[in-house]
């Protein structure tokens, strides 16, 4: 049901902006349910509705009377047809977009609040293919320290993913840079098929220094590998415990 993607457990790891926005959703579906699901609330809706267009010019020679008793000398007004229920499968993609889209700016946001409480020393960037990135700020006659960081939020973080935001990331820092990716996605593949994804595209481009690491959008928990920068993996403790 709708309803269960707006419920507070699915939405306690958001922050408070989106958490109030999925509790008046929740509200809103459980108003809709409650009317469609009592006859007399479902008719005087249906009712309302109908009042609602145009309404007929009145003549004072048309004397009042019932909607359902024909007025002498006059037909019977036609009845009122209920509205005929829209597509689910449009509306259930509809509401699923809505929702991805909820989620996607949730786990950007926080991800953003998160590095700035953690370090200092990065600008927000943008980088193609990616929904947010950051590199080291730049210092007198060198470059700052540090990988650049990377995110890009997918519906579900798998082998297809992993390849796809692989190759982009080759893209940006070439063979010398430093570059970290936070894959995030509110599915993630089995641990096995990952792990097995990311070896392949090591051995595919050997010399590129990049990491990717997977995470689980809804409860912040990653696949870190050994060698993860310091960065990702201060940030990523902090995302999970919430400090």
């Amino acid at each position: 049901m709708l309803i269960a993607r707006y419920h507070p457990d699915k939405v306690q790891h958001l922050g408070q902006e989106f958490q109030a926005m999925a509790a008046e959703r929740a509200a809103e579906l459980t108003e809709a349910y409650r009317i469609l699901s009592d006859d007399g609330r479902r008719a005087e809706y249906d009712r309302a509705r109908a009042a609602s267009g145009p309404a007929p010019a009145a003549t004072s020679a048309t004397p009042t009377a019932d909607a359902s008793t024909p007025v002498t000398g006059q037909p019977a007004p036609p009845p009122v047809e209920p509205e005929p229920p829209r597509a689910p499968g449009s509306q259930f993609q509809k509401e699923r977009a809505s929702r991805d889209e909820f989620v996607r700016r949730a786990t950007i946001n926080r991800l953003r609040s998160a590095i700035e409480s953690v370090d200092s020393g990065y600008d927000e960037t943008q980088v193609n293919g990616f929904d947010v990135a950051w590199a080291p700020k730049s210092k007198l006659f060198s470059r700052g320290k540090g990988p650049r960081l990377l995110g890009r939020f997918v519906d579900c973080v798998d082998r297809d993913a992993v390849v796809d935001a692989w190759a982009q990331a080759g893209k940006t820092g070439g063979t010398t840079d430093e570059v970290c990716v936070l894959l995030m996605g509110s599915a993630v593949a089995p641990a096995g098929e990952l792990a097995r994804a990311i070896a392949e595209q090591r051995r595919r481009q050997r010399g590129t220094r990049l990491t990717l690491i997977p995470v689980d959008a809804r409860n912040w928990e990653a696949h870190m590998p050994l060698d993860a920068p310091g960065i990702a993996k201060t940030l990523l403790a902090r995302l999970r415990t919430g400090a």
